[in-house]
């Protein structure tokens, strides 16, 4: 399962090599400055908006894949029916990261610590 990682004045989406594969994507890195919002999510699935373009798309499975829009891009790293995490950028290559996590609690906390919205 991915993970976000926060070092440096940067947060890492850090994608396994099975969703590499699945996302047509590497890492993706954005600095903290940049976040605008994170929050917890106990439905993915309905955070999800556009149309996926490329990536693995199964509803209700999973989506691993770039999201497009009128809105602009988002990235999914969605796996099952689970909780996650929504990370909210500006002036990034994506607006938002849709992330599922275990245990989101702790995440948007670190996240939100390592931010201006701590």
């Amino acid at each position: 399962m991915a993970r976000l990682v926060t070092s440096a004045g940067t947060v890492t989406l850090a994608l396994t090599r099975v969703e590499r594969l699945e996302g047509f994507h590497g890492d993706i890195n954005a600095p903290l400055a940049s976040v605008t919002g994170v929050r917890a999510a106990d439905d993915l699935w309905s955070e999800l908006r556009g149309i996926r373009a490329p990536g693995t798309g199964i509803p209700k499975v999973i989506a691993v894949c770039t999201c497009r829009g009128p809105f602009g891009k988002d990235f999914a790293a969605v796996h099952g029916r689970g909780p996650g995490v929504v990370v909210e950028f500006d002036g990034q290559e994506f607006q938002r990261w849709v992330v599922s996590v275990d245990d989101p609690g702790p995440v948007v906390a670190e996240l939100s610590a390592a931010t201006a919205l701590g």
